[in-house]
C-alpha cells in the first residue's frame, strides 16, 4: 500500500469540515461563546474518553473512537479560529465566513504537517494510536498550564502550536485506524 499522506489528510479534513458545516447549520456559531480554556477542556474530555476506551477495550456509548478524533480536530480548529478572531468579533457569524476560516486553518495546518512529515520522515506511521492519544493528552495538559499562566511561556511554543500538533496527531490516528483497523 502506497502512503499518500496529502490525500489522506484532505479526505479526513473534508469529512471533518462537512460535519462542522452540518453542525453549524444546526447550532450556528454558538461555540463562539466558549473561551479557549473551555475548548481545551472539551478536547481533553474527548481525548480522555479515547484513552479510557483503549484501556478498557470496551465502551458503553455508541460513538466510537473515530468520532472522538474527528471531534478533537474540529474543536482544535474552533480554538484556532477563536485565536484568529479575538473576543471583539461578533458571536453570530455567517456560515460562509466560518467556512472560509475553517479552510484557512486546515490549509495552514497542512503546511505544518507536510513540513514536519518531511523532517521526521513520517515516523508517526510506526507509532501506536494509543501513544499518540497519550501525546494529545500531554499537549492538552501543556496548553492548560500555559492558559493558567495567562498565555505566557519562557521557552516553549504557545497554545496555537499545541492545537496544531493535536490536530496532526488526531489525523495520524485516523489514517492509521483506516489503514490498520486493529492498531
Amino acid at each position: 500500500m502506497k502512503n499518500n499522506t496529502a490525500t489522506d489528510y484532505q479526505n479526513i479534513i473534508q469529512n471533518c469540515q462537512n460535519l462542522f458545516r452540518k453542525k453549524n447549520q444546526d447550532y450556528g456559531t454558538s461555540w463562539r461563546i466558549l473561551r479557549l480554556s473551555s475548548l481545551t477542556d472539551q478536547i481533553y474530555i474527548k481525548a480522555k474518553r479515547i484513552r479510557s476506551i483503549q484501556e478498557k477495550g470496551t465502551q458503553k456509548i455508541e460513538d466510537g473512537i473515530e468520532t472522538e478524533f474527528i471531534g478533537i480536530i474540529n474543536y482544535c480548529i474552533m480554538a484556532l479560529i477563536q485565536i484568529d478572531l479575538k473576543t471583539e468579533t461578533a458571536l453570530n457569524l455567517s456560515a460562509e465566513f466560518i467556512d472560509e476560516l475553517y479552510t484557512k486553518r486546515a490549509n495552514k495546518n497542512w503546511e505544518l504537517l507536510a513540513n514536519k512529515n518531511h523532517d521526521y520522515d513520517e515516523a508517526w506511521r510506526d507509532m501506536r494510536v494509543s501513544s499518540m492519544t497519550d501525546l494529545i493528552l500531554m499537549k492538552l495538559l501543556r496548553i492548560k498550564q500555559i492558559e493558567d499562566n495567562n498565555g505566557q511561556t519562557l521557552v516553549s511554543e504557545g497554545i496555537e502550536s499545541g492545537y496544531q500538533d493535536i490536530i496532526n496527531y488526531a489525523i495520524f490516528c485516523l489514517i492509521l485506524m483506516q489503514s490498520y483497523p486493529n492498531s
